[in-house]
Parts: structure tokens; sequence; C-alpha cells
């Protein structure tokens, strides 16, 4: 079963995926004139001591990150379980034909 009774039995193909460059200009023509209040109503539940600690956190961390940019992420891609290294059994160069 396809599930498209889910859909109202249409089909979904071509709708999957990102949106078109065309759609995201659009959407980004009518929400460039409310940036400003937004950026506003963020910095106000920021600095409001009544407001909840969770939303003043959220609220400081979207300001960080759109003003200076996210933080770079490293991920550790060692691992070892019980002495046993994952990476000495994944090497390909040791294989011979």
């Amino acid at each position: 079963m396809d599930n498209r009774s889910n859909n109202g039995g249409h089909s979904t193909a071509g709708k999957a995926g990102r949106p078109s460059q065309r759609d995201e200009l659009k959407a980004i023509d009518l929400a460039s004139p409310h940036v400003e209040n937004a950026f506003i109503t963020i910095a106000e539940i920021m600095i409001n001591p009544d407001e909840n600690s969770k939303d003043r956190i959220a609220a400081s961390k979207i300001l960080i990150e759109y003003g200076c940019g996210k933080p770079e992420q490293n991920v550790n891609s060692n691992l070892n379980i019980n002495n046993f290294d994952l990476k000495e059994v994944l090497k390909f160069d040791n294989i011979k034909p």
C-alpha cells in the first residue's frame, strides 16, 4: 500500500524535497518586512525577567546565532569499545585482491 489514502488519494510525486527557488524568494519577500519586529520581540523576551527562563534562553540563543553565527561543531569520530577500534576494522587499504 502506498498510503495515498492518507493524502486524499493524490500522488506525492514531484512534491517532496526542497521548495522551488521561486517559492523561496516569495517567502523571503513576504517575511522581510517583519524581520526587524521579530528581532525586537525576541530581544524583549530575552530581557524581560517576568518571562519563562526557557523562553529567555531560547530568545538569547536565537539572537546570538543570527548575530554571531552558529559555533562550529566538531564530531569525535574515534569509536573504541572495550579496546576494539572500529577504524581498524574499516580500513580497506590493507585488503589485497
